[in-house]
């Protein structure tokens, strides 16, 4: 913030600090949002609502918006098919919904999820409000941005390759990628050895290399594939935890909890060497 001689000072706050909710006051972002995050007229209509949903142990939120399903913007023949990818996506991945229909009904998209990220924070993020007079500042403790998750086009790219008969070809990406450390399966090797061309001429020197390197090297390539495995399992056998969503509109006391009720005057009691130690670049 750049500041200039000729500024005129507007007023002086004092500053009221409080963790009375700390660490359950978060930062939300939604990228991709162009209006408010609320529940389409269409489906108010219906009766629903937004809800919720998180996996604490992996911190990881989900909000379910209702599809508007107003004819000018909405397919019903759509619906259904990516309604049947959902829910067999959903199947494999342990996310299930309980629904309240029977179990013969059909399935459709009902709602958009918007599933979290979370956002490293760099330094302390404070939440401010102006009341009275004052300035009340609460610590912010995580970041997260939330996005649209389609991971069920994937199921109907597969639905989709299957029927055209492509579903086997080399392009497909079905399953995780092999790990390099397991030996290359034997067709593979036979489809090498086919592939025969014309003989060419080829200058090869020869160069000493570190062989406990390359096998620790690719070691490490296969310790982290098998941990980024296991934090995808973890998650996906973490049950939800239903959350209740609170719109701009909604009653609550929890807002009250960020202003601080006390008059006692904090002291600093770093000093200035210390402080800039801290500063990252001097």
């Amino acid at each position: 913030m750049d500041f200039d001689e000729n500024d005129e000072l507007v007023a002086v706050l004092p500053i009221h600090y409080s963790a009375a909710l700390a660490p359950n006051v978060q930062m939300h972002q939604f990228p991709l949002l162009l209006r408010p995050l609320e529940t389409p007229p269409s489906a108010i209509l219906s009766g629903k609502r937004i809800s919720a949903r998180i996996k604490p142990n992996v911190g990881r939120l989900e909000i379910l918006v209702p599809a508007d399903t107003r004819p000018e913007v909405w397919s019903v023949e759509k619906s259904r098919d990516f309604g049947s990818a959902r829910a067999e996506d959903d199947h494999e991945k342990n996310q299930a919904i309980q629904s309240k229909g029977g179990e013969d009904e059909e399935p459709r998209l009902s709602e958009v999820r918007l599933r979290s990220e979370n956002i490293p924070q760099k330094g302390t993020h404070m939440l401010g409000v102006v009341r009275n007079g004052k300035l009340h500042l609460h610590p912010i403790s995580e970041t997260h941005q939330l996005r649209p998750t389609l991971t069920y086009l994937d199921i109907l790219s597969k639905k989709t390759r299957r029927s055209r008969g492509t579903g086997s070809g080399s392009d497909s990406d079905d399953g995780p990628p092999p790990d390099p450390d397991e030996p290359a399966p034997l067709n593979t090797i036979k489809k090498e050895k086919k592939a025969v061309g014309e003989a060419k001429e080829v200058h090869v020197s020869a160069r000493k290399t570190d062989d406990k390197a390359g096998v620790s090297a690719q070691g490490g390539l296969s310790a982290v594939r098998r941990e980024m495995l296991q934090i995808i399992r973890a998650e996906e056998d973490e049950a939800w935890d239903t959350l209740e969503f609170c719109d701009l509109n909604s009653s609550g006391d929890a807002f009250e909890g960020i202003f601080s009720q006390s008059n006692e005057i904090l002291r600093c009691q770093t000093n200035i060497t210390a402080f800039l130690k801290e500063i990252r670049g001097l």
